[in-house]
């Protein structure tokens, strides 16, 4: 295993072991409501409750040119090891048509780790939520899809409620992609704006940039709906639409999370 893969994994165990003795019981928000990543661009500032294990699944089919590629199952395993703390696993996902490099490939993608740290609710910022998340995707896929590198990035998402029924929410990152076979870094801007329609429903629109070293600027509108079956289950639908040509001309999906508590505090 890489170095730098080391030194994530040691970061993370770092991180949640400062926050031991200062916070609530493990498992003290068991009762929370789910909180997802998908389907947005922008990731949640809010991590999984410490002991809750959270598996985010989905589809997509991107249209592009008159090509189409679909991909699934989009997994994204999530486990809170302290109450602010949680760590990221990003399955293989299986791409079908993708268009790459040097042309359409089927295959699986690369592997990713990485962890999350919320620093809020800042109660001087009037509840403004803010966390890191680093991560490391590892060179595991098939020959024509993988990047063949290990290639890390910085996510710094962000949210506030505005209401009781509207929330902004917005995201910076930088990463830094093997393409050919050098990095390409990469920085990328979004926003969006929730609107809670009852009490399991709520939809957004969201706007996304992203401005590579090389390469033209991927400008992206996408819009979407979550629903909660229960605390614990939420189902999603999105499409998105590009506003650039170096943006695929649309993408539609759905997905499905759901959240168990497997360990407490003693």
């Amino acid at each position: 295993m890489s170095r730098a893969v080391w030194s994530l994994l040691l970061s993370a165990t770092l991180a949640s072991l400062s926050l031991k003795g200062k916070a609530d019981p493990c498992g003290a928000h068991a009762q929370d409501p789910i909180a997802t990543d998908r389907p947005q661009i922008t990731s949640s500032s809010i991590v999984v409750p410490c002991g809750s294990l959270q598996l985010e699944n989905g589809f997509a089919e991107t249209a592009n040119s008159g090509q189409y590629t679909f991909d699934l199952p989009e997994t994204s395993v999530r486990l809170g090891v302290a109450n602010k703390t949680e760590l990221r696993f990003g399955v293989p996902d299986y791409f079908w048509n993708d268009q790459t490099a040097s042309g359409f490939a089927t295959g699986l993608g690369d592997l990713s780790i990485g962890f999350k740290q919320q620093f809020g609710p800042i109660k001087w910022l009037d509840g403004f939520d803010l966390s890191l998340i680093p991560s490391l995707s590892m060179p595991t896929g098939a020959k024509a899809i993988s990047s063949h590198g290990y290639d890390p990035s910085v996510q710094m998402p962000w949210s506030r409620g505005l209401t009781k029924t509207w929330t902004a929410a917005g995201m910076f990152s930088v990463a830094w992609p093997t393409e050919q076979p050098r990095r390409n870094l990469t920085g990328q801007a979004s926003v969006y704006f929730d609107r809670q329609l009852s009490q399991p429903w709520d939809a957004y629109v969201e706007y996304s940039g992203s401005f590579p070293q090389r390469g033209g600027p991927q400008h992206e509108i996408d819009f979407g709906t979550a629903y909660k079956l229960s605390p614990y289950q939420q189902l999603d639908f999105h499409c998105g639409f590009g506003l650039s040509t170096a943006v695929p001309d649309y993408s539609i999906g759905g997905g499905y999370s759901v959240r168990f508590q497997v360990f407490r505090a003693h």
